[in-house]
């Protein structure tokens, strides 16, 4: 390869605990295999389910890399044998199943998408893990429709700004819970018609008067078992309901009946263990209808601040204090 240093500098996590177990190190710079190219990162995305992995609660599928990160952004510099669609210089932004906290990394090909003109690599490389979430949830599973009315939780996080524009650019009626006042309000700036404090105010009891009683259509979920019940309560009869993280734990009790005289779908996914065919399957949903929004800057990573690959730490403690609104991201 080319131009491609033997070894690389990187983040890695030297024991779970804290933030102050991200340690600066050096790895050999990886080879691209069947199918993959190799990315020299200019960005990387800070994620929840880096926190997780970091703190020992969310391993690496078998196979993958380590070190965290799940999303970058770069200039392919090696192809490896079979890989298609991509070329040598390309900018791509590439989601990832570990790897990202580092000069180099290795992304399978499918999972590289061209970075729009108009992105800089720090927003380019808030896009794969939040956009590809929110579309494969939202609109795969969740099936969001124009005209629909439409609940995100955690309206304030990289999934919920990601979600909010998504969703009111589909055309749906879109509501968010955040943490105060002030995110509330942002949520409204991004494309909700209302934003709801949950410190303040409770948000079946909003959801109610908003509809006239009829319920929400569609719930996007990060809270998980404490907000199940309340979700069910909240929810339109035919509702949806799509949980895709369990910040308050994965169990709760819950009264079926609800489920049953609603005729309610309750349903959620991970992303990060799934195959690189899967996954593809997103990535190619995701060129077809959300590239071009990104393009003409219907939508847009919210990027809340950036951090120097060596302080992945201080990412992390900003992302567990929940003062940040939208991405954090690490420059390299």
């Amino acid at each position: 390869m080319a131009n491609v240093p033997a070894e690389m500098n990187v983040t890695e996590i030297a024991a779970p605990g804290g933030p102050e177990q991200l340690k600066s190190a050096r790895r050999p710079t990886p080879n691209p295999g069947e199918g993959e190219v190799l990315v020299r990162v200019a960005a990387a995305g800070v994620n929840r389910p880096d926190v997780m992995q970091r703190q020992g609660r969310y391993p690496p599928p078998a196979g993958a890399s380590d070190i965290p990160g799940l999303e970058v952004a770069g200039e392919v510099v090696a192809i490896g044998p079979g890989a298609a669609g991509v070329a040598l210089g390309d900018k791509v932004m590439a989601l990832l199943p570990g790897g990202g906290y580092a000069e180099y990394a290795v992304a399978a090909a499918p999972l590289c998408l061209p970075v729009p003109k108009n992105l800089t690599m720090v927003e380019a490389a808030a896009v794969p893990e939040t956009f590809f979430t929110v579309w494969t949830n939202l609109f795969d599973r969740g099936g969001c429709k124009a005209g629909e009315t439409v609940l995100i939780h955690g309206g304030t996080s990289g999934i919920g700004t990601t979600a909010i524009q998504l969703a009111a650019a589909w055309g749906a009626k879109v509501y968010a819970t955040a943490g105060s006042a002030d995110k509330a309000r942002f949520c409204e700036r991004l494309g909700a018609v209302r934003g709801i404090d949950y410190h303040n105010e409770d948000f079946v009891a909003v959801m109610r008067e908003a509809t006239g009683g009829r319920g929400v259509d569609l719930i996007l979920d990060i809270v998980g078992a404490n907000y199940l019940a309340r979700n069910l309560e909240a929810a339109a009869v035919e509702g949806r309901i799509v949980v895709i993280s369990l910040m308050s734990g994965a169990r709760t009790e819950i009264n079926l009946n609800t489920i049953l005289s609603k005729r309610l779908t309750l349903t959620g996914s991970t992303l990060r263990i799934r195959s690189v065919a899967q996954k593809a399957l997103v990535a190619e949903s995701v060129r077809r209808n959300v590239l071009p929004l990104l393009a003409d800057g219907r939508v847009k990573p919210v990027i809340h601040a950036t951090f120097a690959l060596a302080q992945a730490s201080d990412a992390h403690r900003l992302m567990e204090s929940s003062q940040h609104i939208g991405k954090i991201v690490l420059e390299v």
